[in-house]
């Protein structure tokens, strides 16, 4: 679930199975008090238009969808005694564009396509709006995704890590709580040589912030991470000392991050 303003209104989108609905309620508002939205979308639904291109829609996303249910409401469209709710289409129908949901995020609900279409029973300025809105929370989403792929690949790394540490720096007879100091120390040997502090110094540094270093590392200083990772198992492999592992880490940091940056640049000056 997220939110996108549109011209002061808050519009809620639900992410189901790869697919966005946004909600018809939340737009509905924007035009009328909370009291009539159910009204809107009703007199929407109503209209031949629209039965028409939800029709059109279903069939060519949906295999299940009833066609000939949905020719029986398109007959009755446009007739003075003629209502549809958004729960009867649903129901007679089969329909996956539209979803009624109760609850705290309850209302109406549509595939992106529809509620853009559905948009201009709001005003032609309000669907740009959304539209334009809509693009950039996606943007949004997709920046943020690429930070927690980087994220997740530091992390299966750091398994990577954490077992070359256990082949080759730790001995059988060591306790669990000896084991632990060396795992710490080796994670410092990574976070002293990208960023010059070891965590508990971070920590004392930041005590009222959650989680630790990395959480609050940029994507470029994850990349580096994640490399840095699986050379420090290569050199523990190798029998490298510490200190010279740490030294050879560093400039690798140093390297890579200049390397990304000049990379970064180029893109903002195309």
């Amino acid at each position: 679930m997220a939110k996108t303003k549109v011209e002061n209104t808050e519009i809620t989108v639900l992410s189901i199975e790869d697919k966005d609905y946004i909600s018809l309620t939340d737009m509905a508002n924007a035009k009328e008090s909370e009291s009539r939205a159910a009204d809107i979308i009703k007199n929407w639904l109503r209209t031949r238009y629209a039965i028409e291109f939800l029709s059109v829609w279903e069939q060519i996303n949906n295999p299940n969808f009833k066609v000939v249910e949905s020719d029986h409401f398109k007959m009755q469209a446009g007739m003075p005694s003629f209502v549809l709710s958004a729960s009867e289409w649903i129901e007679k129908t089969d329909a996956i564009g539209i979803l009624v949901r109760k609850g705290k995020y309850g209302g109406t609900y549509a595939h992106k396509d529809i509620a853009f279409e559905f948009g201009s029973a709001i005003s032609v300025p309000f669907k740009l709006y959304l539209i334009t809105e809509f693009q950039r929370l996606k943007e949004e989403e997709q920046k943020q995704l690429g930070w927690t792929a980087k994220r997740e690949l530091t992390k299966i790394n750091y398994h990577i890590h954490t077992d070359a540490i256990k082949k080759n720096l730790i001995p059988n007879e060591l306790t669990a709580a000896q084991t632990s100091i060396i795992y710490a120390s080796e994670a410092d040997v990574l976070n002293v040589a990208m960023f010059g502090i070891t965590a508990r110094q971070w920590r004392e540094a930041n005590p009222d912030q959650k989680g630790n270093i990395r959480d609050y590392a940029g994507i470029n200083q994850l990349i580096c991470l994640a490399n840095m990772e699986n050379l420090n198992a290569i050199f523990i492999q190798e029998k490298m000392p510490q200190n010279e592992r740490l030294i050879k880490l560093n400039l690798i940091a140093i390297q890579q991050m200049q390397v990304l940056q000049e990379v970064g640049n180029r893109k903002l000056l195309k």
